[in-house]
């Protein structure tokens, strides 16, 4: 076969455009895993959470999930979090577990507390709030509208 030298020449150029396309991709998007120090949470509802999804403090990504595990005694699904070294989380803080919008994924939001002590290597946090799906929040909303009060506002 006899080929234009050209038509190679372009097609690497289109190849080497593509891998800096993939590069410069890689590097803006911001998906390496956080490194840190290691840090759980119990729940008994994670809707769907997964294993590289995000933790945030006040919407800025300053950690990762790295794992989910059921314990077997409370059957609370526990949740291993890495969190960035430069991040110090209060003792008292709270893990919340919520959704990036109606069709997005889930993350977990970290509320930070205001203990002057810090949370450390494989520590816990104390307070938790589970994940509420949309058909949880319009179960509560009917149920709201639908229960009987009397004038002085007690249920019947």
């Amino acid at each position: 076969m006899n080929r234009n030298p050209i038509e190679t020449i372009l097609g690497a150029v289109v190849l080497l455009i593509a891998g800096m396309f993939l590069v410069f991709a890689y590097t803006t998007a911001d998906i390496q895993a956080i490194t840190g120090y290691s840090v759980s949470a119990k729940f008994i509802k994670v809707g769907g959470l997964e294993t590289g999804s995000d933790v945030r403090v006040s919407g800025i990504r300053v950690g990762t999930v790295t794992g989910q595990a059921l314990d077997p005694n409370t059957f609370q699904a526990t949740v291993t979090m890495a969190i960035s070294g430069d991040v110090k989380l209060p003792q008292d803080s709270e893990a919340v577990i919520v959704s990036d919008g109606l069709l997005g994924g889930k993350y977990v939001n970290l509320i930070p507390g205001r203990a002057t002590q810090s949370l450390a290597d494989g520590g816990v946090v104390p307070k938790t709030r589970d994940f509420q799906s949309v058909e949880d929040l319009v179960g509560e909303i009917i149920f709201l509208a639908t229960s009987k009060t009397d004038d002085k506002g007690a249920s019947q």
